[in-house]
């Protein structure tokens, strides 16, 4: 029998509700072993604390408890494994203090608190730095990054990007919210990482070539501009005066609720690259944006540029056109940090 325009909707919000049943049952299965993994590592680092040599004492208790976790549970509570739920805790302990010492308030503030998959923490806790592990953490959990995404915004120093791009009173922030869009200057990184694109540092290409691998890897772009982008249009052509004139990408930012738009370039800036997407972002706000949007914004991505051009191009009080660099390889995180330092 054909299934009937109305029975399909029907189908449909049962699919729907097995798979949020589903996902809901996941969520819970990983919080809870997060959870008894850390309690684990809490009870273990209390044990050998009650050693006399802690070291050798410590040694033979995780030796002797993987034996019996094994006997009973079977795989993954190998010597290694259990060392893991013992950093886990040392990792975390600090963060999970609170005033009240009864055991309800204690699991409520777990349970709120470990939000990803283990496999998640056993990345995080290689990330020494406390406030850039908290901020990776945060903005796992906002965008659903997987393992995989997680990884990848670490390899990219997207946390050492953002820092190179904020005051330092703005920096804290990072690792108490994660990434907040309050101004245009807040979605502005410098430089981007497009290491996926696979177009090699120093390969002659066009900016055609540029844009076309960008719009064939277009997820991974979204996400290395950051929340709440949209892609709208390329090769947007706009006219007037019997002029026409095209710009690369336009995209849509739903947090900040405006245009951003975004010219490529594959040499060094220059002044008239800022003229000219100046003038784009002029005809867009005149034109085309609605009374409740913000101010467009205009981002030219460049292989090189002078700083000197770009201040002294854009007005005092700019908060509209953005010169950024791009690389199409991930730099080594030591020759970004080298940069915060001499901000």
């Amino acid at each position: 029998m054909a299934k009937s325009p109305s029975n399909t909707i029907f189908f449909n919000q049962i699919v729907d509700l097995l798979q949020s049943a589903r996902s809901k049952v996941v969520q819970t299965v990983n919080q809870t072993m997060v959870t008894t993994y850390f309690e684990i590592g809490r009870k273990i680092v209390e044990e050998e604390q009650k050693g006399k040599d802690r070291a050798e004492y410590g040694k033979n208790l995780l030796t002797d408890l993987s034996k019996v976790l094994t006997q009973e549970f079977g795989k993954g509570f190998s010597v290694t494994n259990i060392q893991q739920m013992r950093r886990f805790y040392l990792t975390y302990e600090k963060q999970q203090t609170v005033s009240a010492n009864s055991k309800k308030a204690i699991q409520q503030t777990v349970s709120v608190k470990f939000r990803l998959s283990w496999s998640h923490y056993l990345k995080l806790m290689r990330i020494e730095d406390e406030n850039e592990r908290k901020f990776y953490e945060i903005e796992a959990y906002k965008n659903n990054w997987s393992v995989r995404e997680l990884k990848r915004q670490f390899d990219s120093a997207l946390y050492t990007r953002l820092v190179l791009s904020r005051d330092k009173e703005k920096i804290k922030e990072l690792s108490e919210k994660g990434l907040v869009f309050e101004s245009a200057k807040d979605a502005i990184k410098d430089p981007y990482i497009l290491e996926f694109i696979g177009l090699p540092e120093h390969k002659n290409y066009s900016e055609s070539d540029l844009e076309q691998e960008l719009i064939n890897k277009l997820e991974h772009f979204l996400l290395e501009l950051g929340n709440g982008f949209t892609f709208v249009a390329r090769q947007k052509r706009i006219s007037f005066d019997d002029k026409h004139f095209r710009i690369d990408l336009v995209f849509y930012n739903r947090i900040l609720r405006c245009f951003v738009l975004i010219d490529l370039k594959i040499g060094e800036i220059k002044h008239q690259d800022l003229g000219q997407m100046q003038m784009y972002v002029n005809y867009y706000d005149r034109e085309l944006r609605l009374e409740d949007e913000n101010k467009t914004i205009g981002i030219v991505l460049c292989k090189d540029k002078s700083e000197s051009i770009v201040e002294y191009t854009l007005p005092e009080n700019n908060e509209q056109i953005f010169a950024s660099k791009y690389q199409t390889v991930l730099p080594s995180k030591e020759e970004l940090k080298d940069l915060i330092n001499d901000k």
